[in-house]
C-alpha cells in the first residue's frame, strides 16, 4: 500500500468514519473507583496531594456510592484508614474494622454497586509495612494467615471481591484456600500480581496513612527495572488461583501489560496510581494541559496497551467527559 493509491486520510475526515473504525474503546464499565475511608462522622475530607479524591467517613459512603452509579460507575475498591494501629496488624481483620462497618454500608445504601477489597496490611500496622516484622525483617510465611483472614472478614462483611496487594509469596493460594474452606468458592481474587517498587506512589501514601516507617518496600514489591520477572510473578498467581491480574503502575508499565495481554489469557487490571494522576491534576491546574483530555487519552492508552480494567482516581472525571463528547 502506498500513496497515491492508498491515502489512510480517507478514514479519518469525520467522526463518523473515525469511530467506525476506532480499535480502542473506553466506557465507565472498564473503570473502579478507589474510595478511601477514615473514622468519624459526617466527614468528607479533600487530599491535599490528590486534588478531587477524599477521605469519607462510613456514614458518606452512600452518597459518593449513588453519584458514582449516577455516572455508569459500577465497581468500587476500598481503603481503610483504623482507629488504632499495631505491629501486627490486627485492624486489618476486626470483625467491626473500618472496612468491614464499609462494605456493610455500601451493600445497604447502593446493592448494586460492586464492592472489591484492598487486601494488606501496610494501613493497618503501626510500622507501615504490608508483612508482619521478625528479627526486623518483613516475614513472607508468617503474614499469610493474617492476608487469609483479613480477606475473609471482608467476604463476611459481604465484599464481592478481594485484591491481595502486598505482594508476599503465596499469599493468593493461601487466600483462595480459605475462602473455599469457608464455602466462597465464588469470591473471585484480583491480584496485585504485578506491583512494582513505584515512586509513584506517594499521593497515596499521603491519602492512606500508609508510608514505612523504616526501610522501604523493594524487598518485595518488585524492580521497576525487571520485565520478565513480571510473567514470573503473573504465572505464579494464575497457578494459585487469581482471577484477574494487576499491573501497578499503568502509565509507567504500559509495555508490562502488553506483555501480560499477550502471554495470558486472563483479565488484566491496571492501576493509574496517585502520582500519575496528581501529575495530570498539577499539570492542568498550571494551565499547561487540557486535564480532561489529557486524562481521556492517558485512559485510552491502558486500554489499548491491553488492560480490560483500570483502577482510577479519574473514574467519575472521565465518565463525566464521556457523557459530554
Amino acid at each position: 500500500m502506498v500513496f497515491p493509491e492508498y491515502r489512510p486520510r480517507r478514514l479519518r475526515k469525520n467522526e463518523v468514519l473515525r469511530s467506525l473504525i476506532r480499535e480502542t474503546h473506553l466506557s465507565p464499565d472498564h473503570l473502579i473507583y478507589p474510595l478511601f475511608v477514615r473514622p468519624g462522622k459526617k466527614i468528607k475530607e479533600e487530599i491535599g496531594s490528590m486534588p478531587g479524591v477524599f477521605r469519607f467517613s462510613v456514614d458518606e459512603l452512600g452518597k459518593e456510592a449513588a453519584e458514582c452509579m449516577k455516572l455508569g460507575i459500577n465497581s468500587v475498591i476500598l481503603f481503610g484508614l483504623p482507629e488504632k494501629k499495631d505491629a501486627v496488624g490486627s485492624g486489618a481483620h476486626a470483625k467491626d474494622g473500618i472496612i468491614q462497618r464499609a462494605i456493610k454500608e455500601l451493600k445497604n445504601k447502593a446493592p448494586g454497586m460492586n464492592v472489591i477489597t484492598d487486601v494488606c496490611l501496610c494501613e493497618y500496622t503501626d510500622h507501615g509495612h504490608c508483612g508482619l516484622i521478625i528479627d526486623n525483617e518483613i516475614d513472607n510465611d508468617s503474614t499469610l494467615e493474617v492476608l487469609a483472614h483479613t480477606a475473609l472478614s471482608h467476604v463476611r462483611a459481604g465484599a464481592d471481591m478481594v485484591a491481595p496487594s502486598d505482594m508476599m509469596d503465596g499469599r493468593v493460594a493461601e487466600i483462595r484456600a480459605t475462602l473455599d474452606e469457608n464455602n466462597f468458592h465464588n469470591i473471585p481474587i484480583m491480584s496485585y500480581a504485578v506491583k512494582y517498587a513505584s515512586a509513584f506512589y506517594g499521593p497515596f501514601r499521603e491519602a492512606a496513612d500508609g508510608a514505612p516507617q523504616f526501610g522501604d518496600r523493594c524487598g518485595y514489591q518488585m524492580d521497576p527495572a525487571n520485565s520478565r520477572e513480571a510473567f514470573r510473578e503473573a504465572t505464579l498467581d494464575v497457578d494459585e488461583g487469581a482471577d484477574i491480574l494487576m499491573v501497578k503502575p499503568a502509565v509507567a508499565y504500559l509495555d508490562i501489560i502488553s506483555k501480560l495481554r499477550d502471554e495470558f489469557d486472563l483479565p488484566i487490571a491496571a492501576y493509574h496510581v496517585s502520582g500519575e494522576y496528581a501529575m495530570i491534576k498539577a499539570a492542568a491546574e498550571k494551565g499547561w494541559i487540557d486535564g480532561d483530555k489529557v486524562m481521556y487519552e492517558t485512559l485510552l492508552s491502558i486500554r489499548r496497551a491491553g488492560a480490560d480494567i483500570i483502577l482510577t482516581y479519574s473514574a467519575k472525571d472521565a465518565a463525566r467527559y464521556m457523557q459530554n463528547r
